[in-house]
């Protein structure tokens, strides 16, 4: 019989982190813990590398983001533990932290993040459906008669 818990594509690493600069990042219901460090170009979301985490191209281009606009791809590893949310939040999230920690290594990069909206906080939040509604806005069908 097979054991069926030990899957090999989706492992999680321990990975070592010990000199690296650590930032929080927020989307929607998501928060991101991120720890960057200098590196090869490794980004790992829970311990899984980020194309096995996020399977949408979509996805990885916005987890990338904050790396190719300040062109440091490869000379960073990523490590980033996220919680809550949908992926969309999620990738959200790990954008904000990357680009905080980022900062925080390297003060030279801030005007390009800066320029590119990528070190606010995106505040929009999904609106709370009210008394008498079907959701946040739609009323039910009006019936004439």
């Amino acid at each position: 019989m097979e054991n069926l818990n030990n899957t090999s594509d989706n492992k999680k690493i321990r990975l070592d982190f010990k000199d690296s600069k650590y930032a929080t990042g927020r989307r929607k219901k998501s928060i991101a813990k991120v720890w960057v460090k200098k590196g090869s170009g490794n980004i790992y979301v829970n311990g899984i590398k980020m194309n096995d985490y996020f399977k949408r191209p979509v996805h990885q281009i916005i987890v990338t983001r904050p790396l190719e606009i300040s062109e440091v791809r490869s000379n960073y590893d990523v490590k980033c533990s996220v919680k809550g949310g949908g992926l969309s939040g999620q990738a959200g999230a790990i954008i904000l932290g990357i680009s905080k920690a980022l900062i925080i290594h390297d003060e030279s990069l801030k005007t390009n993040l800066k320029k590119d909206k990528l070190t606010t906080r995106d505040s929009r939040v999904v609106e709370r459906k009210k008394y008498g509604h079907r959701k946040a806005r739609r009323s039910f069908q009006f019936s004439k008669r």
